[in-house]
Formats: structure tokens, sequence, C-alpha cells
């Protein structure tokens, strides 16, 4: 037995094969078993220090690429035990065969070990956006969204950059060289562009406005649908979808209609010439009752604000809470309505127009 253990097969022993075979069979069978264990025991480390750690959530989104990972780094070192058949370390492109498959391994090995920390942001994105739902801020969420993509990014370019330095033998400091005369002119090509990435810096940070918020901008009004890294997408009245870049969200001057304190409506009335001051005194006060026995409106003001050669200015003005609009353009029509009937009842005639 012994010595057909011992033949030798492209310059290794059939023992050895067996050796290594059983070795990355055994991984193989027991990777879930091994990458949970791994998995519970960090998270148990992870929940000393965070009290509102979620295991089960850690290990579901880990285990999966940490188990490829364990496969994948120990399949590579029980090769290592194996000499590289003579035979089979031909030439391919100027470079040996076996130089070729030793980079293809540390490529998948850096792969795994990237896709493992991109599983790792995920879950303290989600463990992050759970604390967020429960406040009432709703650009906490569009902040971890960005961030967590952000940080893939960041990741993907440091797992290419470990490919081209483990796996190919690239120095890296040449590449960051090149790269960052390269990023100057792209730099200067999308200069806008950068504007806009920092201007969406500012709006997560400085908060003028939150999605859902409705806001007023270079003559556009509408609630905030998104937040991107370019640019902010409205809603308007009109049901229609408008972009509008980040730079001219920070730089214009803006409104943001959901953070006022109150709503105000003024109609200015102008009255014939002609009618006589208890006429104009009786409308008044009668608009003053209706505009008490209107429950949203806090206070108002109606007052004889301008005699002129014309005829007579009188104004009114109310205020409501930040209530919904179709309720405050409900408020205004009934008023409108309300002052028609009364000119009509007390034969108020309003000031014609200068046909001149």
């Amino acid at each position: 037995m012994n010595r057909f253990l011992d033949r030798e097969f492209l310059d290794n022993s059939l023992r050895d094969y067996l050796w290594i075979i059983g070795v990355i069979l055994l991984v193989i069978f027991l990777n879930r078993v091994i990458s949970k264990y791994i998995a519970i025991l960090l998270a148990k480390s992870f929940r000393k220090a965070w009290k509102t750690f979620d295991q089960k959530l850690f290990v579901e989104l880990i285990i999966h690429p940490l188990g490829s990972f364990l496969v994948i780094s120990i399949s590579i070192i029980a090769l290592y035990r194996l000499r590289f058949p003579e035979d089979l370390n031909i030439t391919l492109y100027k470079y040996p065969l076996q130089v070729i498959l030793i980079s293809i391994a540390k490529a998948v090995q850096v792969i795994a070990f990237t896709w493992l920390l991109l599983r790792i942001i995920d879950f303290i994105a989600v463990v992050l956006e759970t604390r967020a739902n429960r406040s009432a801020d709703p650009s906490d969420n569009q902040l971890i969204v960005f961030f967590r993509d952000f940080l893939k990014v960041v990741i993907g370019i440091i797992g290419v950059m470990l490919i081209l330095y483990f796996a190919f033998g690239y120095h890296i400091g040449s590449l960051l060289t090149g790269l960052s005369i390269v990023g100057a002119a792209i730099a200067l090509a999308l200069r806008e562009s950068l504007e806009n990435l920092i201007a969406s810096f500012v709006i997560f940070f400085d908060k003028p406005f939150t999605t859902g918020d409705q806001v007023k901008v270079q003559n556009i009004t509408g609630h905030v649908e998104k937040i991107g890294l370019r640019s902010t997408r409205l809603r308007t009245s009109e049901k229609t979808f408008v972009t509008v870049p980040n730079k001219q969200m920070v730089d214009s001057i803006l409104d943001n209609v959901s953070l006022r304190s109150q709503l105000r409506n003024e109609l200015a009335l102008f009255l014939h010439v002609e009618t006589p001051p208890d006429k104009i005194r009786g409308l008044i006060e009668d608009i003053k009752e209706h505009l008490v026995s209107v429950t949203d409106i806090q206070t108002y003001n109606v007052q004889l604000l301008d005699i002129r050669i014309q005829g007579f200015l009188v104004q009114v003005e109310f205020f409501t809470p930040p209530i919904d609009n179709n309720r405050f353009v409900g408020i205004r029509q009934q008023l409108n309505f309300f002052i028609l009937d009364k000119m009509k009842e007390m034969e108020i005639r309003v000031m014609e127009a200068d046909k001149g």
C-alpha cells in the first residue's frame, strides 16, 4: 500500500495528491460550520462594545463570503505542498504557467476578502438605517445610503490595487502617481460634476432641506423626492419630475416651504369711490366674523388700508398653521365666495379698471 501511495505522478506522490484533495474536500464539507462558528465568535466580540448588535443578521451576511475566503485560502495553502510539474510549466505570453496560476489564485483570494468587507459594510449600513428609522429626520437614511455606496467604491478601488500588487506585482506607487496626473486632468474636465458632488456634502451636513420637504428654488416649487450625489429631484404640483443640480440648490436662494411656521394669505379689495363708509365698516366686520369662525385661521387682520381718488383699498390678511395645500386653498376659496356674496348683498361695487 505504501509503495502504491509513494508512486509519483507529475512530480508528486499519490500520497500528496490524496492529502491535498482530502484537506480541500474537508474544508468544503465543513465550510458552513466553520464559517458560522467564526462569525459567531466575531459577533460576540463586537457585541461587548455594541449593545444593540444584531448577531443573527451579522452571521447571515458574512457567512457566505467568509466561507468562500476560508476555502480559497486553505486550498492555496494546501496546494503549496505540491511541486509544480516540470512538464506543465509551459510559457504563455512570456509568463510561466506556474506564475499565471499563482497570480490567479491570489487575485481570487483578494476578491473573496473584498467581498467579505463589502458585506460588513452592508451590515453596518443596515444597523444604522434601523436606528435612523426611529428618528423623524429622513435625511439620516439618505446620508447612510450615500456613505454606504461611497465606502463600497473605496473598498472596490483598494481591492483592485491589491490585486495588481499581490497578484501581478505591479508597483502601486507608480500607479498612484499616474492616477494623480490623470485625476487632475479629469478634475478639470469634470469641474461642474465635482462642484455638484461637494454641494451634495453641504446638503447632507448643513441640511437646508431633507427628503419630503416642499422647497422653492429658481421659480421651481416641488417636494424633494431624492437627494443624489449630482442632483436633487423635485416633484412639482403639476406632477412633473424636475432635476436640479446640487450646486444650484446650495448657491441659489432657497425657500423651504415645509419649515414655515405659518401660511399667509392676502386679499386686496378695491371698492368703488361711491361706497358709503358704513357699508365699508359693515363689510369689514362681516369678514372678521367669518375669519373667526374658521378653525384653521390663527390670526387675521382686516382694515381700510388706503383712501384713493379712484376708490378705497381694503386689505384682508390671515395666517394658518403649515397645513396641507389643498386645505389652505379651500379656506381661500371659501373666503372669496363669502366676500362676493356679502358685496352682492350690500350692493358694494369694486373699483373699475382704468381704461385709459
